[in-house]
């Protein structure tokens, strides 16, 4: 397989995602699940996702539809596509699977997928983080990791208007 197969190969469909974390799990991996819209792509994220990783042995990534992000973020987001967001997040070696996600939450997601640790940046409490119920209720943690000062895409898309 070369390297563009092996990056399409990792962004699956939710029940794709719930055979392979199944299967992972029985040979004893441990899943970390993390999610978001991650519509431009910047140091930030790639810290905060390799630091998730590094709690499991395989990361699952919950990523937002292009109709979710818009209706998280309003009508002029996102700036790049679900397909590309996903490819891209795809192209990073510590990321096994990219699984998108239309709802509002990715509780169902969750629900599907099982994963052994749920984690989320530190500007959330774990037990508001959604789906603790469900990764704590099987034994499973919900951790968070510090966000790197100064990153954010809203703060990046303010920037380009301002300079333009």
């Amino acid at each position: 397989m070369n390297h563009y197969e092996q990056i399409q190969s990792k962004i699956v469909t939710r029940q794709q995602a719930q055979q392979q974390v199944a299967q992972w799990q029985k040979a004893g991996e441990k899943i970390v699940f993390s999610n978001g819209c991650f519509d431009l792509v910047h140091r930030g994220h790639v810290e905060y996702l390799s630091l998730a990783a590094n709690k499991g042995t395989k990361l699952v990534l919950g990523l937002n539809t292009d109709a979710s992000v818009s209706r998280l973020k309003g009508p002029l987001r996102p700036l790049v596509d679900e397909q590309s967001r996903a490819f891209l997040l795809a192209a990073f070696s510590f990321i096994d699977l990219v699984v998108l996600f239309d709802e509002e939450t990715p509780y169902d997601l969750i629900k599907a997928i099982q994963p052994d640790v749920l984690v989320k940046g530190s500007d959330y409490k774990p037990e508001e983080i959604v789906g603790y119920d469900i990764v704590t209720g099987r034994g499973g943690t919900v951790e968070t990791v510090d966000l790197v000062e100064g990153f954010s895409t809203t703060n990046l898309v303010k920037k380009i208007k301002e300079t333009h």
